[in-house]
This record gives structure tokens, sequence and C-alpha cells, in this order.
């Protein structure tokens, strides 16, 4: 939970929010100089706040601290355990919150993507950029306990195919 009992859900689904939390993916330790660097476009009071309010609900974390030009410039790492929206939180969103969040989710991802092709040059296809939509088999306790396997062909018995995407 946030501070100020706002849920790990409402803090981390925020289109710039994500986009920060993305630039944190693979351990990296990054200021929020070097994030301003990654993300030109927020604007850098909106970032300074957005990075505040992930330190304050435990979602970063500041690893590292040093003098810069007079003021203190703090390194924030991603704490990814704390970003994880948990399925009884998830629930408690209901129909119309997990909607938004998909739909955040959604929309970050086209804005991601928009950025890629803004970018030049790009070739999607030398940059190995794709998008499909897969069935998967999977029992009832695979998806908590396994890796997915793609599927192919038909179905196995007693597997469902629920419909997961990626980019």
């Amino acid at each position: 939970m946030y501070a100020g009992d706002v849920s790990t859900a409402d803090l981390v689904l925020h289109p710039v929010r994500l986009r920060i939390l993305q630039a944190f993916l693979g351990g990296r330790h990054l200021t929020t100089g070097d994030l301003a660097r990654e993300l030109p476009d927020v604007p850098q009071a909106g970032l300074y706040r957005h990075v505040s309010r992930l330190a304050a609900g435990g979602v970063l974390e500041v690893v590292g601290e040093r003098q810069a030009r007079g003021a203190v410039e703090r390194t924030y790492a991603l704490r990814q355990e704390n970003a994880w929206i948990d399925a009884d939180s998830f629930a408690a969103l209901g129909r119309q919150g997990q909607s938004v969040a998909f739909a955040t989710f959604a929309a970050a991802l086209m804005a991601a993507y928009d950025r890629y092709l803004d970018a030049s040059p790009t070739d999607p296809l030398r940059d190995g950029v794709s998008y499909s939509m897969n069935a998967l088999w999977l029992t009832d306790e695979e998806p908590r306990t396994a890796p997915p396997r793609a599927a192919g062909g038909a179905s196995p018995p007693a597997r469902s195919s629920p419909c997961l995407a990626s980019r």
C-alpha cells in the first residue's frame, strides 16, 4: 500500500509512472537526471513528483546519494516486488477498475510503439519489432506454477485457452 492510503494499483497504473518503471527494468539504477534524458517529453517538475511518489510508495528505492552542484542527487532502483499488483488488490478493483487498468496498460504500450515509430530511422523487421496473439493451452494450475507453452493445433484435453497478447 502506498503512503497516503493509495493502492499499489493506483500508484503504478499511471501512464507516466509506468514509463518511469519501465526505464528501471533490467536492474538499472537511475537518477532523476537520467530519467529526464530518457523521457524528454515528460516535464521535469512532473517527473520529480512521480519519482517522489514511487519512492514514498516503496516502488523505487534510493540506492545511492552524491553531492552534485550543491544538491543531493539520488540514484534509484526498482523494487519490483512492490510494483506488483497482487490478486486480491486486482480483484478489489472490480470490473470497471480492471477495465481502466487494462486501458492504461494498453495506452502505455501504444504510446511506446508510437515513440519507437517516431524515432529515425526505424525498421521494424530489422529491429525485431512485432506483435502477435497466441493461444496457450494450460491447466487451471499452470498459470501459477509453470512457464507457458505456445500452443500448436487443437487444445489438449483438460486445457483452456485464455487469450494473452504480447508485443
